[in-house]
């Protein structure tokens, strides 16, 4: 298995910049706040023929007793636990601190092995920026710059060196990536996307907090259901645009349809106990525009009397009447109630979103469309369709080739669309159908053969 680094400290002392530097990405949120990451956060990185895996962690409060800081101090445990080596971020600028030597007593009874690095230390001298350290008795400090990627390479040099020592890796291993299926869990705040991820894992991965808002950041989390690999993104909720005010939830709407775009499959997450809303057709329009592959998932279903769930699926079926091609499950994710065949959905929407479709079946296909129903004639001209072939996956695209396929109207489009779904079982994806005019060479302007 690939190494695994964490990164370590208390707010602000630029962990996610270097998260991003070491994963060259910018996946982890990044702004000058204290206490921006709150789950930890999982990215892959590469020196040389080595490569590793380095997880970002929220501010860390190792005595923190509640609240959302207690939470994020258990993820922080969590990923200590998970690593083969912490790298111990203090601030370089600020100095030493209680807080950090609080933390050096965590970590000193971790057990695991601790690499103490002062950040922020471009255009100070080593022996300055590093005399307060050594009070920690954690050995000579790295001094680096996150910002600015100075001493990064040897600090990652360093690191792997320590974690290879500790985890003899084999090669053939380490060389064989299994992200499998990418899946992102989209909806507004507070609808159970980080409970449903825990529910799959089996594990507290993401902080479940009973507020609004709690998950800021996109969560990567490698994942294995039934032998089969996956990849499951914990988005946080996307708010109507009027309601978001700190710059932090701007960069989460940005970092969620960023994760829409990302993925192979978007479950989209509502809640039973709420009407559907105007902002959850917005949230599901954009995963529809982005192509992505779809399961819509009803979200705290055991709470509803008979007579509210016919209520609820009614709403669906009239608010969010153009997500038909995708499948709806009524779930619990607390209780684990039909998340199995949701699952299965989302295989099959993947299958569907990155199948092959031969040009001989899709030509057979359209002659048989076109001679169920031929398209209305425009004038004196009807257009002829002479073939089909595949333009793309995720979503897929079929190409059309033709004469006079500009008098196709929108009600054809949708009827071979319709057409070529049933005959192909492309459930769980939008379609495209391109039109493509072969040129008149005769046509005024072009030029004779």
């Amino acid at each position: 298995m690939k190494p695994v680094i964490a990164l370590v400290g208390r707010p602000n002392v630029g962990k996610s910049t270097l998260f991003n530097r070491l994963t060259r990405s910018r996946d982890a949120l990044v702004a000058d706040l204290p206490g921006l990451t709150r789950d930890r956060h999982y990215g892959e990185g590469r020196v040389g023929e080595r490569p590793f895996l380095v997880i970002d962690t929220g501010g860390f409060e190792p005595v923190a007793k509640e609240g959302i800081m207690f939470q994020m101090a258990l993820q922080t445990k969590q990923a200590v636990a998970e690593a083969d080596v912490v790298v111990f971020i203090v601030d370089g600028r600020q100095g030493l601190t209680p807080h950090d030597k609080t933390i050096t007593d965590f970590l000193r009874k971790s057990g695991r092995k601790v690499m103490l690095v002062v950040n922020k230390g471009e255009g100070m001298k080593y022996s300055s920026v590093v005399a307060d350290f050594y009070e920690l008795g954690m050995g000579d400090p790295y001094v680096i710059s996150a910002a600015h990627g100075d001493g990064v390479a040897d600090l990652v040099e360093e690191a792997l060196n320590e974690a290879f020592a500790s985890r003899p890796a084999d090669p053939e291993e380490l060389e064989k990536l299994e992200r499998g299926v990418k899946i992102a869990l989209v909806g507004r705040p507070n609808v159970g996307k980080s409970t449903l991820i825990n529910t799959l894992l089996g594990e507290e991965r993401v902080i479940a907090f009973d507020m609004p808002g709690t998950t800021r950041d996109s969560i990567e989390i490698p994942f294995e259901r039934d032998g089969k690999q996956y990849t499951l993104i914990d988005t946080a909720g996307i708010r109507r645009r009027g309601k978001v005010f700190e710059a932090i939830e701007k960069f989460s709407v940005v970092k969620t349809l960023q994760s829409i775009s990302d993925a192979h499959v978007v479950i989209l997450l509502l809640d039973a106990q709420q009407d559907i809303s105007e902002q959850d057709a917005h949230i599901a329009g954009f995963i529809l525009e982005s192509g992505r592959a779809l399961v819509v998932a009803v979200n705290k279903w055991d709470g509803l009397q008979s007579d509210q769930r016919d209520e609820i699926k009614i709403d669906i079926d009239r608010k969010l009447d153009f997500l038909s091609f995708a499948k709806t499950h009524f779930i619990s994710a607390l209780k684990a109630t039909n998340i199995g065949p949701m699952m299965k959905s989302v295989d099959a929407a993947y299958a569907a979103a990155t199948a092959d479709l031969s040009t001989p079946r899709l030509t057979r296909a359209l002659i048989e469309a076109v001679e169920k129903q031929e398209p209305r004639r425009k004038g004196s001209i009807r257009p002829k369709m002479r073939y089909a072939h595949q333009g793309g996956q995720n979503p897929p695209i079929i190409v059309i080739h033709g004469n006079a396929l500009d008098a196709i109207g929108e009600p054809y489009k949708r009827y071979l669309e319709k057409h070529f779904r049933d005959t192909f079982n492309l459930v769980g994806t939008p379609l495209r159908i391109e039109l493509r005019m072969g040129k008149n060479p005769f046509a005024k302007g072009g030029s004779k053969a």
